[in-house]
């Protein structure tokens, strides 16, 4: 995982005859020549910029007492045998603070958080406390974004403004002359040719010196640029930029993989959004409104809403089992056959559903899914529903708020021949009908009964002043059932609203 240098490839034994024996030193002189051995010794780097290095120096690489009178030469702290086990335990420190940042690396698994953690972990390798990413694929696929360290979206603007030619970042991404490896800008204002407009930047936000790295791969290109600021003039010593250099090796990989994966997550909610209705109808007498949330690898939830003759309209939720492209596919198959089934037989919904299982049944035998379909008369507030193992909707008005009752049946699939009774209800003026997905009730994580009661007093909280907008009370529902993000957070399961208020 990381590149380790060959000095150090050293056995045990080598080291026991190193203190035995000068002849291992002898043959290390080559690769690590013993120069100067209080430095060597030091216990801590020289400060940068005023910041102790963040990769210190471990303990025992302390200088030991000057030994005592009469102690042979071998226990002195000078002698090539104790500096070579000094140099080793130094590399061992270097090594395991790499193998702490890339495994803390690896456990991101979104790409805003490999970013943020790409960030932190360079700033301590380096000796910095701000900085920023650019994420720029070379490809032109996107994702583009940038993400800072210390840096409030308003720095970031300022940055921006700055000619992108005359930044280090802007080098690496377009390719300037310059821009092929590390840039290092110890002193900017001290800077010959530095831009008017980056040393006004760099004044109002407080940086004086700038280090920076491309982040690219073999296999993907390159993917942007990292840039850590220094408070005061300042740069990276070898050792750090040895090590900075390992770790943005290994994250430039990680990253290119997390890159992949947000363009896929991105195309299938592309696709999932493309199979489910651009806009809802506008039907005389009915206000709609929808809401939809993904989860991470796209689901098969859906709704639809569309005209029917002698001015009626469909309603339709479901869902279809299973997740990933397989899913997505088919709840698109399944949500055009029940329009096609709705249109020829939509007055009614049981033999829209049959036909519907039929369907899935020869079609796709491994595969089941829930449905519910209403058919609506604006004109009368008639509705005429029938449900396959999908929860009943729910009724919201001034004067109650209660489920719909409705036939138990098995979802589509698992039966030889489905068939429910439909059921009718009448809606009140102003009153709203709340059709959702179960997804909404398991993204609580609570058992069914207690989920159902949490939806029913949601849905009994929406105040009487916001009850005239579906889309108003979709929402207040949505955050009261999942709140604090579960909304938008992660989840395997989908969210599907869909209410119609009748005027």
């Amino acid at each position: 995982m990381l590149d380790i240098s060959s000095r150090v490839r050293v056995d045990v034994e080598t080291l026991l005859a190193a203190q035995n024996d000068m002849g291992v030193c002898d043959a290390f002189e080559q690769y690590a020549p013993v120069g100067k051995p209080d430095t060597m010794n030091a216990p801590h780097l020289p400060k940068v910029a005023g910041i102790d290095s963040t990769v210190p120096a471990p303990t025992h690489t302390v200088a030991p007492p000057t030994a005592a009178s009469g102690a042979t030469s071998a226990t002195s702290p000078n002698t090539p045998g104790a500096v070579l086990q000094d140099r080793l335990a130094g590399w061992i420190s270097d090594l395991t603070t790499l193998h702490e940042l890339t495994e803390r690396l690896t456990r991101t698994a979104s790409l805003d958080d490999g970013l943020h953690e790409l960030l932190r972990a360079g700033a301590a390798l380096v000796g910095a406390r701000r900085g920023l990413v650019v994420l720029e694929p070379g490809d032109g696929l996107g994702p583009d974004t940038t993400i800072g360290l210390g840096l409030a979206r308003a720095d970031l603007g300022h940055i921006e403004t700055v000619p992108r030619s005359s930044m280090s970042y802007g080098k690496i991404l377009d390719g300037l002359p310059g821009g092929e490896g590390e840039i290092a800008q110890p002193d900017l204002f001290s800077e010959d040719g530095l831009d008017p407009r980056h040393r006004e930047v760099a004044a109002r936000l407080g940086y004086a010196a700038s280090y920076a790295l491309p982040l690219s791969t073999e296999t993907a290109g390159r993917l942007g640029a990292a840039v850590w600021l220094y408070d005061e003039p300042a740069e990276p010593v070898e050792r750090q930029r040895h090590l900075i250099g390992l770790y943005a090796r290994y994250a430039a990989e990680h990253l290119a993989r997390l890159v992949e994966l947000d363009r896929t997550r991105a195309c299938m909610t592309t696709v999932a959004e493309e199979l489910l209705p651009s806009r809802l109808p506008r039907v005389s007498g009915v206000q709609l409104a929808a809401r939809h949330r993904t989860g991470p690898r796209g689901g098969g939830d859906w709704y639809d809403a569309l005209p029917l003759p002698d001015a009626a309209l469909g309603l339709a939720v479901g869902s279809v089992t299973g997740s990933g492209p397989s899913a997505i596919a088919a709840m698109g198959r399944l949500r055009a056959s029940l329009r096609a089934y709705a249109v020829m037989e939509g007055e009614d919904p049981v033999a829209v559903l049959s036909d519907l299982e039929l369907l899935l049944r020869l079609t796709e035998p491994a595969r089941c899914a829930t449905a519910l379909f209403a058919y609506c008369e604006p004109a009368s507030r008639k509705i005429t529903m029938a449900g396959a193992g999908h929860s009943p909707p729910l009724v919201i008005g001034d004067r109650r708020t209660e489920f719909v009752e409705t036939s138990l049946s098995a979802p589509l699939g698992m039966l030889a021949c489905w068939e429910a009774p439909s059921v009718e209800f009448q809606a009140n003026v102003g009153e709203t009908v709340l059709l959702y997905t179960d997804g909404l009730l398991q993204r609580t994580g609570d058992p069914a009964d207690r989920a159902f009661a949490r939806l029913h007093a949601a849905a009994a909280g929406v105040p009487r002043s916001l009850r005239g907008d579906p889309g108003v009370v979709a929402d207040h529902v949505l955050r009261s059932v999942l709140p604090d993000g579960l909304d938008a957070a992660d989840s395997e399961e989908d969210v599907v609203l869909l209410a119609a208020r009748f005027e």
